[in-house]
């Protein structure tokens, strides 16, 4: 199994932090990764289906599972 790339493991880690207010995370996105905000949510989205991601940081991944599972029960 090939391990997450270098922006993988940042996007998880981005994940893994907390931010002290609206847009300052969008911001950090911007500045720390590069992305648009709306590709860095593609790229997470896909993340939380890969085993790699599971096993890099099982955590983080397995709260954003069931977030993500939550909101889509909502819809």
């Amino acid at each position: 199994m090939d391990d997450l790339t270098a922006r993988e493991k940042a996007i998880l880690a981005l994940e893994g932090r907390s931010f002290p207010g609206a847009g300052a995370k969008e911001r950090a996105v911007r500045e720390q990764l590069g992305l648009a905000p709306i590709r860095y949510y593609q790229l997470l989205n896909a993340l939380l289906d890969d085993p790699r991601a599971l096993a890099h940081d099982p955590v983080t991944v397995n709260r954003l599972r069931r977030v993500r599972d939550s909101r889509r029960a909502e819809r």
